[in-house]
């Protein structure tokens, strides 16, 4: 982990019945985004000593489901600094997977993770905020 371009953070996170918006227990998107959001604080807390704001998505891309039960590990990586904004690429990948179909409580550590979602994006830290 560096202390500039290439650093990273990763979160893993169980999705419970409270994230399941849809039937079948889908889970809705934008609870992907809001672990995004969580790295990309850590990312900025790290880097400017303060949580900065998350500007704008350049490009988010839903790639497989995400169940209540499954676990999550979402990932950030700054890959670029301005004099205020820091360019972040995120993936978020399925590691357990929740197995309805077996059971209440059964799931599936996976071999090999599952990405869910793609996004890049860009936060800034105000200049009067920063403090390193």
């Amino acid at each position: 982990m560096g202390t500039g371009e290439g650093l990273t953070a990763v979160l893993r996170v169980r999705m419970g019945l409270h994230d399941a918006h849809y039937g079948g227990a889908l889970v809705d998107g934008a609870r992907i985004l809001a672990l995004f959001g969580d790295v990309a604080t850590e990312l900025l807390i790290r880097l400017d000593g303060d949580e900065g704001l998350f500007a704008s998505y350049d490009s988010v891309e839903f790639v497989a489901p995400v169940y209540a039960g499954d676990f999550i590990e979402a990932q950030g990586r700054v890959v670029k600094i301005g004099r205020t904004s820091r360019r972040m690429e995120f993936e978020a990948r399925k590691v357990i997977a929740a197995r309805p179909d077996l059971g209440d409580s059964a799931a599936d550590a996976l071999e090999m993770p599952v990405v869910v979602c793609r996004a890049t994006g860009t936060c800034v830290t105000p200049k009067a905020k920063k403090r390193r």
